[in-house]
Protein backbone atom coordinates (compact mmCIF):
# COMPACT_ATOMS: atom_id res chain seq x y z
CA UNK A 1 0.00 0.00 0.00
CA UNK A 2 1.30 3.34 -1.09
CA UNK A 3 0.05 6.22 1.32
CA UNK A 4 0.77 10.29 0.28
CA UNK A 5 0.12 12.72 2.64
CA UNK A 6 0.96 16.50 1.50
CA UNK A 7 1.62 19.11 4.04
CA UNK A 8 4.08 16.78 5.14
CA UNK A 9 5.73 19.37 7.07
CA UNK A 10 2.60 21.15 8.71
CA UNK A 11 1.21 21.17 12.09
CA UNK A 12 -1.33 18.37 10.96
CA UNK A 13 0.59 16.87 7.93
CA UNK A 14 3.60 16.38 10.19
CA UNK A 15 1.79 14.20 12.60
CA UNK A 16 -0.44 12.18 10.63
CA UNK A 17 2.91 11.33 9.05
CA UNK A 18 4.42 10.31 12.17
CA UNK A 19 1.03 8.21 13.22
CA UNK A 20 0.64 6.57 10.25
CA UNK A 21 4.94 5.43 10.40
CA UNK A 22 3.36 3.54 13.47
CA UNK A 23 1.08 1.11 11.49
CA UNK A 24 2.39 1.31 8.39
CA UNK A 25 6.19 0.53 6.80
CA UNK A 26 7.86 4.12 7.07
CA UNK A 27 8.82 3.02 3.18
CA UNK A 28 4.99 2.96 2.19
CA UNK A 29 4.75 6.56 3.20
CA UNK A 30 5.51 9.11 0.60
CA UNK A 31 5.25 12.94 1.59
CA UNK A 32 4.76 16.31 -0.20
CA UNK A 33 6.16 19.11 0.72
CA UNK A 34 6.43 22.43 -0.74
CA UNK A 35 10.13 22.92 0.63
CA UNK A 36 12.41 20.03 0.37
CA UNK A 37 14.67 21.86 2.66
CA UNK A 38 12.13 21.89 5.75
CA UNK A 39 11.93 17.97 5.51
CA UNK A 40 15.47 16.37 6.38
CA UNK A 41 14.85 15.38 9.26
CA UNK A 42 11.94 12.97 7.35
CA UNK A 43 14.57 12.24 4.67
CA UNK A 44 16.95 10.70 7.59
CA UNK A 45 14.42 9.17 8.48
CA UNK A 46 13.65 7.20 5.53
CA UNK A 47 10.58 8.46 4.14
CA UNK A 48 10.34 9.18 0.31
CA UNK A 49 9.78 12.90 0.46
CA UNK A 50 8.76 14.50 -2.48
CA UNK A 51 8.99 18.36 -3.85
CA UNK A 52 5.46 19.56 -5.57
CA UNK A 53 3.33 22.76 -6.22
CA UNK A 54 0.16 22.40 -6.04
CA UNK A 55 -0.24 24.15 -9.55
CA UNK A 56 2.33 22.24 -10.96
CA UNK A 57 0.68 19.48 -13.05
CA UNK A 58 3.79 17.62 -13.69
CA UNK A 59 4.97 17.63 -9.70
CA UNK A 60 1.39 17.14 -8.46
CA UNK A 61 0.97 13.79 -10.65
CA UNK A 62 4.27 12.89 -10.01
CA UNK A 63 3.52 13.01 -6.45
CA UNK A 64 0.28 11.43 -6.52
CA UNK A 65 1.56 8.10 -8.92
CA UNK A 66 1.20 4.62 -7.41
CA UNK A 67 -1.38 6.03 -4.27
CA UNK A 68 -3.78 4.04 -2.30
CA UNK A 69 -4.65 6.26 -0.43
CA UNK A 70 -4.12 9.76 -0.61
CA UNK A 71 -4.45 12.07 2.36
CA UNK A 72 -5.30 15.77 1.25
CA UNK A 73 -4.17 18.22 3.73
CA UNK A 74 -5.00 21.63 1.78
CA UNK A 75 -2.09 24.80 1.62
CA UNK A 76 -2.67 27.88 3.95
CA UNK A 77 -4.44 29.97 1.11
CA UNK A 78 -6.49 33.13 2.61
CA UNK A 79 -9.24 32.58 0.29
CA UNK A 80 -11.64 30.24 -0.46
CA UNK A 81 -11.25 31.07 -4.48
CA UNK A 82 -7.41 30.33 -4.23
CA UNK A 83 -7.93 26.78 -2.71
CA UNK A 84 -10.98 25.95 -4.36
CA UNK A 85 -8.37 26.21 -7.60
CA UNK A 86 -5.95 24.61 -5.96
CA UNK A 87 -8.56 21.56 -5.48
CA UNK A 88 -9.76 21.51 -8.57
CA UNK A 89 -5.84 20.71 -9.56
CA UNK A 90 -5.84 18.29 -6.91
CA UNK A 91 -8.64 16.38 -8.22
CA UNK A 92 -7.33 16.59 -11.81
CA UNK A 93 -4.34 14.93 -10.82
CA UNK A 94 -6.09 11.97 -8.83
CA UNK A 95 -7.99 11.24 -11.33
CA UNK A 96 -5.35 11.40 -13.99
CA UNK A 97 -3.03 8.82 -11.84
CA UNK A 98 -5.84 6.74 -10.68
CA UNK A 99 -5.38 7.38 -7.27
CA UNK A 100 -7.29 4.17 -5.23
CA UNK A 101 -8.48 6.80 -2.47
CA UNK A 102 -8.96 10.28 -1.67
CA UNK A 103 -9.06 11.38 1.92
CA UNK A 104 -9.34 15.01 2.38
CA UNK A 105 -9.40 17.33 5.91
CA UNK A 106 -12.59 19.31 6.15
CA UNK A 107 -13.37 22.02 9.20
CA UNK A 108 -16.93 21.92 10.71
CA UNK A 109 -17.67 25.94 8.98
CA UNK A 110 -18.62 24.90 6.32
CA UNK A 111 -22.86 25.42 6.38
CA UNK A 112 -23.94 27.29 3.77
CA UNK A 113 -25.22 30.17 5.81
CA UNK A 114 -21.59 30.76 7.18
CA UNK A 115 -19.88 34.02 7.62
CA UNK A 116 -15.76 32.28 7.47
CA UNK A 117 -13.70 33.50 4.22
CA UNK A 118 -13.00 29.94 3.99
CA UNK A 119 -16.46 28.64 4.73
CA UNK A 120 -17.35 27.81 0.60
CA UNK A 121 -14.29 25.91 0.59
CA UNK A 122 -15.29 23.42 2.82
CA UNK A 123 -19.00 23.25 1.55
CA UNK A 124 -17.41 22.80 -2.19
CA UNK A 125 -15.03 20.07 -0.97
CA UNK A 126 -17.47 17.12 -0.75
CA UNK A 127 -19.96 17.85 -3.22
CA UNK A 128 -17.33 18.30 -6.12
CA UNK A 129 -15.64 15.37 -4.09
CA UNK A 130 -18.98 13.62 -5.00
CA UNK A 131 -19.10 14.40 -8.69
CA UNK A 132 -16.20 12.95 -9.15
CA UNK A 133 -15.32 9.22 -10.06
CA UNK A 134 -13.11 9.03 -7.13
CA UNK A 135 -13.71 6.84 -3.72
CA UNK A 136 -13.27 9.60 -1.02
CA UNK A 137 -14.07 10.35 2.68
CA UNK A 138 -13.48 13.66 4.30
CA UNK A 139 -13.09 14.43 8.33
CA UNK A 140 -14.17 17.63 9.76
CA UNK A 141 -12.17 19.22 12.16
CA UNK A 142 -13.47 20.98 14.99
CA UNK A 143 -11.14 24.02 15.83
CA UNK A 144 -7.65 22.89 17.00
CA UNK A 145 -6.89 23.37 21.22
CA UNK A 146 -3.59 23.83 20.18
CA UNK A 147 -3.53 27.55 19.18
CA UNK A 148 -4.63 28.16 22.73
CA UNK A 149 -1.34 27.60 24.65
CA UNK A 150 0.70 29.76 22.98
CA UNK A 151 -1.70 32.45 23.21
CA UNK A 152 -2.04 31.78 27.04
CA UNK A 153 0.32 34.04 28.69
CA UNK A 154 -1.51 37.34 26.36
CA UNK A 155 -4.87 36.46 28.02
CA UNK A 156 -2.87 35.75 31.32
CA UNK A 157 -2.23 39.65 30.57
CA UNK A 158 -5.32 40.71 29.17
CA UNK A 159 -7.00 38.83 32.29
CA UNK A 160 -9.99 37.52 30.03
CA UNK A 161 -10.83 35.97 26.59
CA UNK A 162 -11.66 37.92 23.55
CA UNK A 163 -12.98 35.73 20.97
CA UNK A 164 -16.82 38.12 19.55
CA UNK A 165 -18.54 35.19 20.47
CA UNK A 166 -21.27 36.80 22.47
CA UNK A 167 -22.79 33.95 24.39
CA UNK A 168 -22.38 31.03 21.97
CA UNK A 169 -20.26 27.88 22.28
CA UNK A 170 -17.07 26.33 20.34
CA UNK A 171 -15.82 23.04 20.12
CA UNK A 172 -12.33 21.97 20.03
CA UNK A 173 -9.85 18.79 18.67
CA UNK A 174 -6.39 18.38 19.80
CA UNK A 175 -4.06 18.37 16.60
CA UNK A 176 -2.52 14.69 18.18
CA UNK A 177 -5.91 13.71 18.27
CA UNK A 178 -6.85 14.48 14.57
CA UNK A 179 -3.36 13.14 13.48
CA UNK A 180 -4.65 9.55 15.25
CA UNK A 181 -8.05 9.95 13.40
CA UNK A 182 -7.13 10.13 10.08
CA UNK A 183 -4.17 7.26 10.34
CA UNK A 184 -6.79 5.18 11.88
CA UNK A 185 -8.99 5.92 8.77
CA UNK A 186 -6.21 5.79 5.98
CA UNK A 187 -5.25 2.37 7.12
CA UNK A 188 -8.90 0.51 8.48
CA UNK A 189 -10.83 -0.85 5.12
CA UNK A 190 -13.80 -0.88 7.42
CA UNK A 191 -13.50 2.83 8.27
CA UNK A 192 -12.21 3.82 5.05
CA UNK A 193 -15.70 4.42 3.25
CA UNK A 194 -16.24 5.81 0.22
CA UNK A 195 -18.46 9.23 0.76
CA UNK A 196 -18.45 8.65 4.52
CA UNK A 197 -17.63 11.97 6.33
CA UNK A 198 -16.71 12.18 9.95
CA UNK A 199 -16.51 14.91 11.75
CA UNK A 200 -14.03 15.33 14.98
CA UNK A 201 -14.79 16.84 18.10
CA UNK A 202 -14.15 16.72 22.12
CA UNK A 203 -16.99 15.69 23.85
CA UNK A 204 -18.36 18.80 25.09
CA UNK A 205 -18.27 22.51 23.62
CA UNK A 206 -17.61 25.90 25.50
CA UNK A 207 -19.11 29.30 25.52
CA UNK A 208 -16.24 31.81 26.22
CA UNK A 209 -17.26 32.20 30.10
CA UNK A 210 -16.70 28.49 30.47
CA UNK A 211 -13.23 28.57 28.65
CA UNK A 212 -12.43 31.36 30.39
CA UNK A 213 -12.99 29.15 33.57
CA UNK A 214 -10.99 26.26 32.20
CA UNK A 215 -8.08 28.63 30.99
CA UNK A 216 -8.33 29.88 34.48
CA UNK A 217 -7.96 26.34 35.78
CA UNK A 218 -5.16 25.70 33.96
CA UNK A 219 -2.57 29.00 34.62
CA UNK A 220 -3.82 29.60 37.84
CA UNK A 221 -4.59 33.04 36.61
CA UNK A 222 -8.19 34.69 36.73
CA UNK A 223 -9.24 34.73 32.79
CA UNK A 224 -12.96 36.08 32.55
CA UNK A 225 -14.80 36.91 29.12
CA UNK A 226 -14.72 40.45 27.56
CA UNK A 227 -15.35 40.32 24.30
CA UNK A 228 -13.65 42.63 21.26
CA UNK A 229 -16.49 43.47 18.47
CA UNK A 230 -15.30 41.98 15.36
CA UNK A 231 -13.51 45.18 13.73
CA UNK A 232 -11.20 45.36 16.70
CA UNK A 233 -10.76 41.40 17.09
CA UNK A 234 -9.48 41.59 13.31
CA UNK A 235 -7.16 44.79 13.58
CA UNK A 236 -5.49 43.43 16.72
CA UNK A 237 -4.76 40.14 15.44
CA UNK A 238 -3.82 41.31 11.77
CA UNK A 239 0.53 40.89 12.24
CA UNK A 240 0.08 38.09 9.68
CA UNK A 241 -3.03 39.70 7.49
CA UNK A 242 -5.10 37.33 8.16
CA UNK A 243 -6.88 39.33 11.14
CA UNK A 244 -9.96 39.48 8.89
CA UNK A 245 -10.29 35.66 8.17
CA UNK A 246 -10.30 35.16 12.02
CA UNK A 247 -12.67 37.62 12.78
CA UNK A 248 -15.06 35.91 10.33
CA UNK A 249 -14.03 32.53 11.65
CA UNK A 250 -15.46 34.06 15.46
CA UNK A 251 -18.35 35.64 13.41
CA UNK A 252 -19.89 32.43 12.58
CA UNK A 253 -19.10 30.98 15.98
CA UNK A 254 -21.26 33.80 17.33
CA UNK A 255 -24.45 32.54 15.24
CA UNK A 256 -23.71 29.30 16.57
CA UNK A 257 -22.10 27.74 13.41
CA UNK A 258 -18.70 26.07 15.26
CA UNK A 259 -20.89 24.42 18.66
CA UNK A 260 -21.05 20.98 16.42
CA UNK A 261 -20.72 17.68 18.94
CA UNK A 262 -20.07 14.32 17.42
CA UNK A 263 -18.54 10.94 18.59
CA UNK A 264 -16.74 9.99 15.84
CA UNK A 265 -13.65 10.27 16.97
CA UNK A 266 -14.28 7.44 19.62
CA UNK A 267 -16.18 5.33 16.72
CA UNK A 268 -12.74 5.50 15.04
CA UNK A 269 -10.39 4.78 17.55
CA UNK A 270 -12.33 3.32 20.34
CA UNK A 271 -11.17 6.22 22.96
CA UNK A 272 -12.61 9.43 23.77
CA UNK A 273 -10.73 12.64 22.25
CA UNK A 274 -8.98 14.53 24.93
CA UNK A 275 -10.45 16.99 26.51
CA UNK A 276 -9.84 20.46 26.84
CA UNK A 277 -8.51 20.97 30.08
CA UNK A 278 -6.41 17.81 29.98
CA UNK A 279 -4.97 18.93 26.75
CA UNK A 280 -4.01 22.62 27.78
CA UNK A 281 -2.98 21.33 31.66
CA UNK A 282 -0.25 18.62 29.96
CA UNK A 283 0.85 21.15 27.12
CA UNK A 284 0.69 24.38 29.15
CA UNK A 285 3.01 22.42 31.98
CA UNK A 286 6.10 21.57 29.24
Amino acid sequence: MRYTVTGGTGHLGSQIVEKLSKVVPITDIRVGVHTVKKATDLIKNGFDVQGFDFFDETSLQRLLSDTDVFIYIPSKSSTSFERIKELEKVITAAEATKVGHFLAMGFIADQVNNPFSMSAFYGYLPRRLAETGLKYTVIRNALYADPLVPYLPELIQRGHVVYPMSDQALSFISLQDSAKAFAKVATEPKLLVSQKIYTLTQSRNYTMDQLGQVLTQVSGHEIGYQPMTSDEFAQTYNEDGGGLMLASMYQAGAMGLLDELSDDYQHITGQKATELSQFLTEEYSQ
